[in-house]
């Protein structure tokens, strides 16, 4: 049985793409940034050619790479997760979904407040950690709930677990989802609970993302329409609002999702696995961490030389990233740039596929090689 592994490392672009001036991120690059740590120490990634990808100077090359390897250039307007996997999925996003530099208008969160029976607090582009240290306490007091965003198309509420406990939480996004459409259709309505004292409020594992649904097909609705699994591990569920998913698998970071693949790369399925590692985003890039972005990349590496081994002769390994996070660039926000694309299996030629136009190669690499009737008028990153 066929099977394909797909990985994303969340945010682990390897440099600007060419309008990234055009989102402020002229000479962005999140790789570089955590090779020049010092401490990046990758040499499964490297041996399987990312080092040779178009564009990486900063790593070490291999005169036998293991895997295809190619820079992959986005189509669609955006740099977040969601437009980021969609594309990845197969469809191209020709509108920027909406952001709110100056914070949603009033209408939108008194409609919001009408539904969770609930006020609101900050309204601003803040990070999520300062935010519940600056208006934690006031929403103990009050009640009210902090809504904010970032540079990115999200509206994200934070509330404290004692007053305000995730389910019911869960329940206040999933009315703001619905309420977030059309015009106002943001990209992720995200639920950030957190716990603790003043001033060391501390945000939990308890985070859900409810996304915008894909406004057409994807490669999940293909392959389970063709009766294959599709199988998420990690936030891949939110995402796609699980459409075209046949078996969802909770993980809670990267070490959970790694435990994950590494439980099904043993087990029986034929189709897709589509994993998402989230902490490289939303534990190190937002925060500015690179010490701990490299550090959590060599963590990838250790367990990818463990797990390497153990795929079978017809499994296909593909792993890629959805957009840059550089942690040295100024801001906390998402950064415009190229992806690498890695792909080892059987009858895979290792060798360097140059640059590709459109994420949405991927899907429809992952397609033929399932033999399922989707993007046969997209390019395949390589031959199957």
């Amino acid at each position: 049985m066929k099977r394909v592994f797909l990985i994303v490392l969340d945010s682990v672009g390897i440099g600007a793409l060419p309008d990234a001036q055009d989102f402020g991120d002229a000479g962005c690059n999140t790789l570089k940034s955590c090779a020049e740590t010092g401490l990046l120490q990758i040499p499964n990634l490297c041996k399987m050619g990312l080092g040779n990808i178009h564009g990486v100077t900063y790593l070490p090359k291999t005169e036998k790479p293991t895997a295809l390897h190619a820079r992959m250039q986005e189509r669609s307007r955006g740099k977040d997760t969601t437009i980021g996997h969609w594309e990845i999925a197969g469809l191209v996003s020709a509108n920027p979904l909406p952001t709110y530099p100056e914070g949603f208008p009033e209408d939108l969160l008194n409609e919001i407040s009408k539904r969770t029976g609930r006020g609101y607090l900050c309204n601003k582009p803040y990070s999520g950690t300062e935010v519940i240290k600056d208006y934690g306490q006031e929403h103990l007091d009050t009640g009210k709930l902090i809504i904010y965003t970032s540079a990115d198309s999200v509206l994200q509420i934070a509330a404290h677990e004692d007053l305000v406990p995730p389910a019911q939480l869960y329940a206040y996004c999933e009315a703001a989802r619905v309420i977030c459409q059309g015009e106002h259709g943001v990209g992720r309505v995200i639920a950030r609970p957190f716990t603790g004292t003043a001033p060391n409020f501390v945000r939990t594992p308890n985070r859900r993302d409810f996304s915008l649904e894909p406004p057409g097909n994807t490669m999940l609705d293909a392959i389970s329409q063709a009766g294959l699994d599709v199988i998420s591990v990690g936030k891949i569920q939110d995402i796609f609002t699980g459409r075209g998913i046949t078996k969802a698998v909770q993980a809670h970071g990267n070490q959970e999702a790694m435990a994950a693949t590494a439980q099904l790369i043993q087990e029986d399925f034929h189709g897709l696995a589509f994993i998402n590692l989230v902490d490289f985003d939303m534990l190190y890039g937002h925060r500015n961490d690179a010490p701990a972005y490299a550090k959590a990349l060599n963590v990838f590496d250790d367990w990818l030389g463990h797990i390497l081994p153990e795929l079978k002769q017809d499994d296909l390994l593909m792993i890629t990233a959805d957009h840059g996070c550089d942690p040295a660039f100024p801001g906390t926000d998402h950064t415009r740039e190229y992806t690498p694309l890695l792909v080892c299996g059987t009858g895979i030629t290792p060798e360097n596929a140059g640059t590709r136009d459109g994420f949405a190669q991927i899907a429809a690499t992952v397609c033929k090689y399932l033999d399922v009737p989707f993007g046969r008028d997209i390019p395949c990153v390589c031959t199957i």
